[in-house]
């Protein structure tokens, strides 16, 4: 089977899993470190949204390609300290789901963004997605083991993602702007549903 065969069928098996996984129990363990690690894995719409961004890096001049992982850690961060300290974040669930839509469209359209309205939009996203593992904190975690693991989870997805976005991109354009349709209409779906 051809590595963009396999790609294309991994793609589409993360593109039908249902909504039903995107926040389930987060007390993985009494390890805060175990708990962050796998709090963005095991939602499909944090898992989309930040193998997405990571993709969409690819065809970003350097400057924002290569500050991508910062800004997707440090929005993160950022989230995560506002729920931390109680201050709530309205539409936190819909600026999650919107994040999946809008970087699928980023992809779709090849759409290359001036380096500070990129960071800007990265950081907006990921404060909403550290937001939502910030609340969600199982009671008893390690506060820095709690985000050094999702950090360190958030990074790996972000790569990842960068990795299929490169090898999409090298292969065909077509099938990543395809790739960046269906992240679209999952989000849309995630949205509805």
């Amino acid at each position: 089977m051809k590595l963009t065969t396999k790609l294309l069928t991994t793609a589409a098996l993360l593109l039908t899993a249902t909504a039903a996984v995107a926040h389930p129990g987060h007390d993985h363990g009494a390890s805060g470190f175990t708990s962050g690690l796998l709090h963005p894995m095991l939602g499909l719409d944090h898992l989309l949204a930040m193998a997405a961004i990571g993709f969409w890096s690819v065809r970003q001049d350097n400057a924002m390609k290569n500050a991508t992982p910062l800004f997707v850690v440090g929005g993160m961060i950022l989230g995560a300290g506002l729920a931390f300290a109680g201050i709530g974040l309205p539409g936190v669930e819909t600026g999650i789901v919107l994040s999946v839509i809008v970087a699928g469209i980023l992809i779709a359209a090849m759409a290359k963004l001036p380096t500070a309205f990129g960071a800007v939009l990265v950081m907006a996203f990921m404060v909403f997605h550290g937001h939502a593992h910030g609340t969600e904190m199982p009671s008893g975690a390690m506060l820095a083991a709690y985000l050094a693991g999702f950090s360190i989870a958030t990074l790996g997805i972000t790569f990842a993602g960068r990795g299929l976005g490169a090898l999409l991109m090298k292969a065909d354009n077509r099938v990543a702007r395809g790739v960046g349709a269906g992240l679209a209409a999952v989000g849309g779906y995630l949205m509805v549903g």
